[in-house]
């Protein structure tokens, strides 16, 4: 059986085996902190159709209310109104939605050209909110300093400038004749990537026909619009190392370590859900996906504490622990990519993950054990010590949920 073998944590050092053949080993490291959702904005391109009618959408296996919000353009908000869900937007895969396209996504109170505020809910993202309001992502920008990045925070009021505001942060197209191109190395997101050409993520997603979720993939080349063609330093290796290079006598090579240590920056910047609820997401999105909430949770407990700042110097990411390329494997099993900054999308990687190793082990323990050490691994050496005391703790932590 040679499939990938999983995420890599912070409790012990291992290299996963999400491509075939890949060795799996032992490191990680388990680090704690809270915060508040932070969500990239790009420029909207959203695919809704145009419609005058609610659509209907039946859920499938790894969706989330954000992810189907931005797929038709519409808000978290709006969706959990339609169907009457409650804050935690809970959702079953083979659920049937109605999506709310036509205008009544948008409070009237505040989109008169003379603006208003907004404060931001669950899931909401700049693109989707100047959409909502008939403005533009570089006016929101602008009218509240955001950085290039545009993050945003739960509970955060935005002023909203109308329609015919104008702002200075709009990427420019004549930016492109002194842009260049940029290969995506493992463990990178487009806000860094701008950051560190001196643009804007919505110049990249632009120049580039990403989608509103601006995804990108190891190894693709990206036309980088901005006012310099040289890039600046990565943020790894400019002088603040928040990820080391060692753990449990394992050093990792300096390009992994360098994309653990941009994750994390990107993370603290961001802000990040609180502990409770990521394990309140961790739980939900077992349910949804099939897979036993207690496993899932005692999974998320011992990998990161439910700690989505977590980064390995393996570069194993959030709540979960997984690394870029177990995430590839993980969104060939939802069938969408998958964004492992987003706290969403990580406890889906993660799930879906575990639920296919549930699937393909002969037993629980075994399927922890790949979780932990890699499935190719385990079948191929056995559990080591440390990845039996990992089960051990695992099964323990299980009890508690």
């Amino acid at each position: 059986m040679s499939q990938p073998a999983l995420a890599l944590t912070d409790q012990a050092a291992r290299t996963p085996g999400a491509p075939a053949g890949a060795a799996a080993r032992r490191g990680r490291l388990l680090a704690t902190s809270t915060g508040a959702l932070a969500i990239v904005a790009v420029a909207a391109t959203a695919t809704a159709p145009a419609a005058h009618a609610d659509e209907s959408y039946t859920v499938r296996s790894g969706d989330t209310v954000s992810h189907i919000a931005a797929k038709y353009g519409t808000t978290v908000s709006a969706v959990r109104s339609a169907n009457g869900l409650n804050g935690s937007a809970f959702i079953r895969e083979g659920q049937s939605l109605t999506i709310p396209t036509s205008g009544g996504t948008a409070p009237a109170a505040t989109t008169a050209a003379t603006g208003g505020s907004h404060t931001v809910a669950s899931g909401e993202t700049v693109s989707a909110i100047a959409k909502r309001y008939g403005t533009t992502v570089a006016a929101i920008v602008s009218a509240n300093g955001l950085d290039s990045r545009a993050f945003i925070r739960v509970g955060q009021t935005l002023t909203v400038p109308g329609a015919g505001a104008t702002a200075t942060a709009a990427p420019a197209a004549t930016t492109t004749a002194t842009g260049g191109s940029h290969t995506v190395a493992s463990g990178e997101t487009v806000s860094a990537i701008a950051k560190r050409y001196g643009t804007t993520v919505a110049a990249i997603t632009a120049a580039n026909g990403l989608d509103s979720r601006a995804f990108i993939r190891v190894g693709q080349t990206l036309t980088v619009p901005g006012a310099t063609a040289t890039a600046a330093p990565a943020p790894a290796s400019s002088g603040t190392q928040l990820v080391g290079n060692t753990f449990l006598g394992r050093t990792y090579a300096p390009s992994v370590v360098a994309s653990a240590n941009a994750n994390k920056a990107s993370l603290i910047a961001m802000g990040v859900p609180s502990k409770a609820e990521m394990q309140a997401r961790v739980a939900s999105t077992a349910r949804a996906m099939g897979v036993d909430p207690a496993l899932a949770q005692a999974i998320a407990f011992q990998e990161s504490g439910f700690n989505h700042t977590s980064v390995s110097p393996a570069n194993a990411i959030g709540t979960m622990q997984v690394i870029p390329t177990s995430g590839e494997w993980a969104s060939q099993l939802v069938g969408r990519d998958l964004n492992l900054l987003d706290p969403d999308d990580n406890v889906v990687a993660g799930v879906a993950i575990l639920r296919q190793l549930v699937r393909t082990s002969p037993d629980l323990s075994t399927a922890i054990a790949s979780y932990y050490q890699g499935a190719s691994s385990v079948k191929r050496n056995g559990m080591f010590s440390d990845t039996r005391r990992y089960v051990a703790n695992v099964q323990t932590h299980m009890a508690r949920y």
